[in-house]
Order: structure tokens, then sequence, then C-alpha cells
């Protein structure tokens, strides 16, 4: 049986304007993506012709608006991928649609290479919900930043091709989505992806994890064990915080990219294994070159390709829907929509987001966790409030995680309110568990138990 992968995508196109709907249908049979026009809501509602993987509605139609016709498809379909087209894109519309489930919105007039891309995210989505391993892949289309959506198109690019991918970008700002969306293109799509973060193991223990070992290679290696090349065979690896590997890991990464071979710990013969690599950076690597913690001939080898991921900062026309996306991702199935305040949206306009794509989510999920009502008010989310004034007591605009104070009495309360664990009292901070671990080593206190 043939699998999601062997079919072409479906598009149905919903627009009044005759001459719009062909012109998109002409440009999505281009990519190779059946399309499908409609003149109206209701013919494409009594049409009957089956689940599409994409529809693409104008938002102000006669009779049924695109908005109704999104409230009526949610009600049969919850996971259907819903894209409004609309000439007033305003930011207002813009959440209004995605507070009623819309997964993204074209603002009128569109390029062709916007549909074109589109058209690459569908058939991207279905080699995705076909791979098992890469099935948890974020919503890649949240985000309508020019900025975005460039890097989206180099990515492109180069998903299809076998070259090894440095990804840089700041705490936060999602360089393992970056790493997934690179894996759900090419002939990789279906295969193992395999994720690692090498700043949360020990390095004592970084190499075993990598490249597996022998039975008594060490102390409590009681069987032999595959690494996570052998793991990734096919597939994809994805190296996240690649710059605090020390310099034994660093040694045999190289080899690995050289001989596309690996040595368990503890054994002589080699395995070979086909791996792509993908690794993510969120330090200055040629500094580190330069300091002689990082090797030069391995960085080379791994930005062959770099592609730069935008802070959040950088990109703010996607704060709103960013924060509506997550709204509805965390509501629970059967759980009263909530919505922003306009004054919760003006605070998440004007919060520099230090912690990027995660402090936003995490925020939301904060405010969804301690209010009750509908609408979530700026006071519910406080701890933006609380780091709004923190930072603009002294930290620079444009800090990073990494920068912004994070002192032992801040993690202490977190770790208090968390009850000691360590994972949520970083998400409750906005911080990495690495940069958490690396505050409680220098104050040389204990942390609770988690």
């Amino acid at each position: 049986m043939g699998s999601n992968r062997d079919r072409a995508p479906k598009v149905a196109v919903i627009d009044d304007d005759g001459a719009l709907v062909e012109v998109v249908r002409v440009a999505l049979r281009g990519e190779g993506v059946e399309a499908v026009g409609f003149s109206s809501a209701e013919a494409f509602l009594e049409s009957r012709s089956g689940r599409y993987d994409l529809i693409l509605c104008d938002l102000s139609m006669p009779g049924m608006t695109g908005l109704q016709l999104l409230e009526e498809v949610r009600r049969k379909d919850p996971q259907a991928w819903f894209v409004l087209m609309t000439g007033e894109g305003t930011i207002e519309i813009a959440v209004e649609a995605m507070k009623k489930g819309a997964s993204d919105f074209l603002a009128k007039p569109f390029r062709l290479g916007e549909i074109q891309l589109l058209a690459r995210e569908v058939k991207g989505r279905i080699g995705v919900a076909a791979a098992e391993d890469v099935s948890g892949a974020p919503d890649f289309v949240i985000g309508r930043a020019p900025v975005w959506r460039q890097l989206l198109e180099r990515a492109r690019r180069v998903a299809d091709l076998p070259t090894t991918v440095l990804i840089r970008g700041e705490t936060g700002s999602g360089k393992e989505v970056l790493a997934k969306y690179l894996a759900s293109f090419g002939p990789r799509v279906g295969k193992p992806f395999v994720a690692i973060n090498c700043a949360a193991v020990p390095e004592t223990l970084l190499e075993s994890e990598l490249f597996g070992h022998a039975r008594g290679a060490f102390s409590g290696a009681d069987v032999a064990r595959r690494g996570l090349f052998e793991e990734a065979h096919g597939g994809t690896l994805f190296l996240d915080e690649a710059g605090s590997m020390g310099l034994g890991a660093q040694g045999k990464l190289l080899r690995v990219l050289e001989d596309r071979t690996v040595r368990r710990v503890g054994e002589n013969r080699t395995i070979a294994v086909d791996v792509r690599i993908i690794a993510a950076t969120n330090v200055n690597l040629e500094d580190a070159v330069a300091r002689g913690a990082f090797r030069a001939d391995l960085y080379f080898r791994l930005a062959v390709v770099t592609l730069q991921i935008p802070p959040l900062r950088e990109r703010r026309e996607d704060i709103p829907l960013l924060a509506a996306h997550f709204l509805q991702m965390l509501t629970p199935p059967g759980g009263t929509p909530r919505r922003l305040s306009p004054e919760a949206l003006a605070l998440l306009g004007r919060y520099p987001f230090p912690g990027n794509v995660r402090e936003l989510r995490n925020a939301i999920e904060q405010a969804l966790v301690f209010s009750t009502g509908p609408v979530l008010f700026a006071e519910d989310l406080a701890s933006l409030s609380d780091r709004s004034e923190s930072l603009s007591a002294g930290a620079p605009a444009d800090a990073t995680v990494e920068t912004v104070p994070v002192t032992w009495e801040r993690v202490q309360e977190a770790l208090v309110r968390t009850n000691g664990n360590r994972v949520d009292a970083a998400k409750l901070l906005g911080i990495s568990r690495s940069t958490l671990y690396r505050v409680l080593r220098q104050t040389e206190v204990e942390p609770l138990p988690s």
C-alpha cells in the first residue's frame, strides 16, 4: 500500500474572484499540487469532495464569509489546515482569525512566490504526517514576517540536499523547529529524526550517547548499547547546542563526518552510518575557535550551509499570531476558548522577549493555568510584567536569556513555586535548563530535589 507521500496534495481554493482562483490553481499545479476552485463557501460545502490537505479561503465573500466557513470546518475537522486570504491585512483581523482557529493568513495582493512556498509546505506536511519520528513537528506556517518567510524559503532550498547545516539563533528562537522543517522534505522523510542537547549531557557520557559503547567499556556498562548515530541511520541527527561539546567528542564527530563510520566506546571495529547532521548553536563558534575551545576543522565541516534564525523581537508582527496559536494549542479539548485582551496584546507587543518563542509559549501556558475567565488580561502575564520591569531597569533592549541576570534568588523562588522541579523552574524563568544548572553550579548551592 502506498504512503501519503505517494499522492499529490489536494488544496481547495475558495474566492468569489474567479480570475484569482485560476491564478492560484495554476501556481499550485506548477508545484505538483492538485487544486480545486470554488466560487463561494456554500459551493465548497455542497461539493462533499472529501478531505483537503489545505483550505485556502477568502475572508470577505457574498453570503457565507471565510470566518463563518472556518467555524463550520473546525466543527467537523478540528485539525484541518485552514488559511484565510484577506485584502485588509491588519493584525487585528489576523488575531481574530487565529483565535477562531485559522492556521495562517495571506495578505492580498500576495506574490506568486508565497503561493509556491505554501505548496511546498503542503507537500512537506504530507511527509511529516507519514513520518512517525517527526510527527510532533511544530506548525511551520505560523509567521508572516518577511524575515521568517525568507528563512523558510532558504531552508527549503537546502532541505533536499545531503549538506550538513548549522543553525544559529538565540535560546528559544526555534532551532529544533527549523531542524524538523528541514527533515520534513527530501529523501529522508519518514526516516528517524533523533535529537540531543549536547549541553544537557555530561561530557563523560556524551561520547557514549552519540557513538554507543561496548559491554564493560566503563563502570555500569553492563550491556552493549547503540549510540544515537546508529539510531539515526538513514535519517537525521540534530545536535543542539553543539558549541558546548568538549574537544574529545569534537574529534570523534569530525571523524564521523569524514569517514561516515562510528566506533563504539570500548570497541575497535567501525560501523558504517548514513546520517544527515544538523547542528545548532546559540554561541559564537568563531570566537570559540579563536579561543581554542572549538576545532576549526569541525567548524568548517558543520557550517557548510548556515541558517540564522531571527529573534522574536525582529519579527514582532508574528507575536499576535503565535500567541493566538499557543492559546488554541494549549487549551484542553473541550475547554473554554480563551482570548487576549487589548492590554495583554499591548504588553506582548512591547516586551523584548529575551527568551524568544519559547518564552512566549511559556507565558501563555502559565497564564492559562492561573487564570479562570475567557479573557487573559495583562496581569495574567505577570511573569512578563515583572521581567519587563527588570529589563527596563538595566538590561539592554536586545538582551538574550544568556545576558539577562538570572540570580540565585530568582532561581530559588522559581524552585519553591514549582516544588523543586528544575524543568518547570526553567520554564517559569524563561531560560534553558542548561542556564539554570549553570546558575546552580556558580552559586555552589544544592538545588531542591526534583
